[in-house]
């Protein structure tokens, strides 16, 4: 951290003028860089001088929550890319060294602060079956729960597009697209509130050779890394509508302006996701899951799973309208709530207009884009399906997401895309870049068979329009990863070959 902090700003045009993976990103990222603005964020942690070990708890600095519509709400940083790459060879002990050097160079070019750059790195099961067996055995941590590895390869959800599963007859053909079970060997997670400083940060790691306006040799390792993807993720209240408005998407006007998410409705509740501490493998707040240990190797790691999600926002908004059929073929504000929260609804729509804007709430400042995640037990999307004849997709999550006083086990960093990845039609899409942070892949897998809930779905004989947003979204891309403590981030137990 003793490196001089270099001051030119990176020009957007540079920026555009590389080439190869990072076109799609830097398209989307320099449209994102007219519509979203800088958040005026208040000063924290300026006398924190260590880093913490968990690598992506960035809590102490960010400013503190803000309450919208009574409901303290955390927004992270506005632009997230993640960038993944694959290795040619097991990585040698001076690779260890460089990418440290390389984090370090990076954490000393910007504020570690929402205005400079969060980075954050993990590693796969690809990764670490480059090493002896015995070394990742001795260090990788289990579950209390079946006595599992915390890392295992990312399975298919049970909705994804993949042979033996269930299809889903209302997904549309455009987005009826296999989902990939990636083999990267890691992962980047590069974060800030300015969309130059991203840009750069994910540049300089490929190979541009250059680092806030000034020449900097860009990391080389013996283990041949390339990169393979760069993914751009963007939070901010309006910022969806903005790009739907910017591209006259066909649904538009139906977007909530003040929502951060693609779908209207806030994901970003602070009692919705758990402290950083609490998901990893040694656990806090007396929330643990693994046999990990205070000192042990991988002790503030975590999982991280990475997915790459197709959203079909005309079906979830229009359903399919053509401009002659009558406007109620739309989806109203009391149908999405119930699609996306819990049935009945917790909020009354806007009986003059339940579409327009979303459709919410006159009364609620934000037209009902910022509600309450409330946990009404592990049983309560079997109780909704029996009673109501339909499940929510927070209910459904529900069923084991939650530790049995209601405090979640995940931390969620999803957030709106926009790009052509995977489309069937070459188009930019809407996206939901997913990303979280789970005490192991079997938690996660669970997690995500909860949020299917095909067991419930066939055992009351529930229509596809009444199973949360199943319908709605597509999952391209998945694969686990381990983030491990940051005394460790850099090609984790290559020490001891």
């Amino acid at each position: 951290m003793s490196a001089p902090i270099l001051t030119k700003p990176v020009d957007r045009r540079t920026m555009l003028r590389r080439g190869g993976t990072f076109v799609g990103a830097l398209g989307t990222l320099a449209m994102l860089d007219q519509l979203a603005w800088v958040p005026e964020r208040v000063a924290w942690a300026e006398d924190i001088t260590a880093l913490p070990d968990v690598q992506f708890n960035l809590d102490p600095f960010m400013p503190p929550a803000q309450t919208i519509d009574g409901i303290p709400v955390a927004m992270p940083p506005v632009f997230t890319v993640f960038l993944t790459a694959r290795l040619s060879f097991r990585p040698s002990k001076i690779d260890q060294i460089r990418m440290e050097n390389a984090l370090r160079t990076i954490e000393s070019a910007y504020p570690y602060s929402p205005s400079g750059v969060f980075t954050h790195v993990a590693f796969s099961d690809n990764y670490f079956n480059r090493i002896p067996g015995a070394i990742v055995a001795a260090a990788m941590p289990r579950t209390l729960s079946g006595n599992q590895p915390v890392l295992k390869r990312a399975v298919a959800g049970p909705t994804d597009v993949a042979q033996g599963n269930r299809a889903m007859e209302l997904r549309r053909p455009e987005f009826t697209v296999p989902v990939r079970i990636e083999s990267n060997d890691v992962v980047f997670t590069i974060r800030s509130d300015s969309a130059a400083n991203v840009n750069d940060v994910a540049g300089w790691l490929s190979g541009s050779n250059r680092l806030r306006g000034a020449a900097v040799a860009s990391p080389r390792y013996d283990a041949n890394m390339t990169i393979t993807s760069a993914r751009t993720m963007f939070v901010q209240r309006g910022l969806p509508r903005s790009v739907a408005n910017q591209n006259r998407l066909p649904f538009n006007t139906f977007i909530n302006p003040n929502s951060p998410m693609w779908m209207g409705f806030a994901d970003q509740q602070v009692d919705a996701s758990a402290p950083a501490q609490n998901v990893t493998f040694v656990g806090g707040a007396g929330i643990k899951l693994t046999n990990s240990q205070p000192g042990n190797y991988f002790d503030n790691g975590a999982i991280q799973h990475l997915s790459h999600v197709l959203l079909d926002l005309q079906q979830f908004y229009v359903d399919g309208r053509e401009p002659e059929e009558p406007v109620d073929h739309r989806e109203n504000f009391d149908e999405r709530l119930q699609y996306m929260f819990e049935s009945p609804s917790q909020v009354q729509e806007d009986p003059n207009d339940p579409f327009t804007d979303g459709g919410g709430p006159r009364n609620l400042g934000t037209r009902g884009a910022f509600l309450r995640n409330t946990f009404r037990g592990a049983g309560y999307a079997r109780q909704s399906a029996q009673q109501f004849g339909r499940m929510g997709h927070l209910s459904q999550l529900h069923r084991t997401g939650r530790a049995p006083d209601g405090r979640p086990i995940h931390l969620r960093i999803d957030g709106p895309g926009f790009d052509t990845m995977d489309t069937t039609t070459g188009r930019n899409t809407a996206k939901l870049q997913f990303s979280g942070f789970f005490p192991s892949a079997d938690f996660f897998a669970a997690l995500r068979r909860s949020q299917a809930s095909v067991d419930l779905l066939e055992e009351f004989d529930l229509e596809e329009e009444d199973h949360g947003i199943e319908r709605f979204i597509t999952a391209t891309r998945r694969q686990n990863y381990l983030i491990p403590p940051r005394r460790h981030r850099a090609f984790p137990l290559i020490e001891f070959i």
